[in-house]
């Protein structure tokens, strides 16, 4: 992380890796094809570009590299809409510098943790791009009070993930969720790839976990926006939440999560039971001066 031209090269390479002859529309002669997937040239034919313009680009020079160029990139290697993003977000690092998008905060203004505490029947919480919990509602840290008792600090679902053997257990999606994690950090590294504290969870992960180096690896990458979360809580069981992430305008590279039920469903049953346990038992999930502290 960090070196810019190794991430596009490895990227591209990547997603160039994953596409047949057959799935691009291409005959496949012979079986004896040298590389996976897409060969270079057979790139830069489908892009409209010269196979020596193409291996500067997955050499690492998409400094420069016009809006047209990269979409017939995208459109060649089959990227989703995160892998897009993810594109041009390593042209752009790759080029001059410039100001770059808001790096990730470490903290909020009192007004943010006044909307969750209104939000009294949702469990939510707010992150950064390095997925530091930087503040949450009381409902919030109950559901996640696994995470917020790890003793990895700061508290961070992905540290959470990868190294505390608490997460095979609380994530009932385990093998989701360690791929959604790294892919996530991924994308978030493409957008500040020279964020030090990024870098350092990074290194850390890396040190520390085999599986982590494994789906980091992977080069993948993946929104996060929407969906059910599959959890099993210590005091309440299993859980099936709805999950919405929205970014926050007044707080750039801030996001905020909130958990809902659908009324007369178990969880929600359940989660009715989670607010009543916080209400008596908030000591064993919220560490004193968790919540980030706010700017005077």
């Amino acid at each position: 992380m960090g070196d810019v031209r190794a991430d596009i090269k490895e990227f591209l390479s990547s997603r160039r890796a994953r596409i047949s002859p057959e799935e691009a529309g291409l005959p496949a002669y012979g079986g004896n094809r040298r590389v996976a997937g897409l060969r270079r040239e057979e790139v830069a034919m489908l892009a409209g570009m010269s196979v020596d313009y193409y291996v500067r680009l997955e050499r690492g020079n998409l400094a420069g590299a016009s809006e047209s160029v990269l979409d017939a990139l995208a459109r060649t290697l089959k990227l989703d809409e995160a892998e897009r993003e993810h594109l041009f977000d390593l042209a752009r690092a790759a080029g001059p510098a410039r100001k770059s998008r808001s790096k990730p905060s470490g903290t909020v203004h009192p007004e943010v943790q006044q909307v969750l505490d209104a939000m009294a029947d949702a469990p939510a919480w707010v992150r950064n791009g390095r997925h530091d919990i930087l503040a949450a509602n009381r409902m919030g840290r109950a559901l996640y009070s696994p995470v917020f008792q790890s003793a990895h600090r700061p508290v961070n679902t992905t540290r959470f993930t990868y190294l505390d053997p608490a997460a095979r257990e609380f994530w009932r999606d385990y093998d989701q969720i360690v791929n959604d994690a790294a892919a996530m950090l991924r994308l978030e590294a493409g957008r500040h790839p020279h964020d030090p504290e990024l870098i350092r969870l990074v290194g850390e992960l890396s040190t520390q976990s085999e599986l982590f180096r494994d789906r980091w690896a992977s080069r993948d990458v993946v929104f996060h926006r929407s969906g059910l979360k599959r959890l099993h809580h210590p005091v309440v069981g299993d859980l099936d939440l709805n999950y919405q992430s929205m970014e926050l305008p007044s707080e750039p590279g801030l996001v905020l999560n909130v958990y809902t039920a659908p009324a007369g469903s178990p969880t929600a049953d359940a989660l009715q039971l989670l607010a009543s346990w916080a209400a008596t038992h908030e000591e064993a999930f919220a560490e004193p001066g968790q919540t980030a502290k706010h700017p005077q």
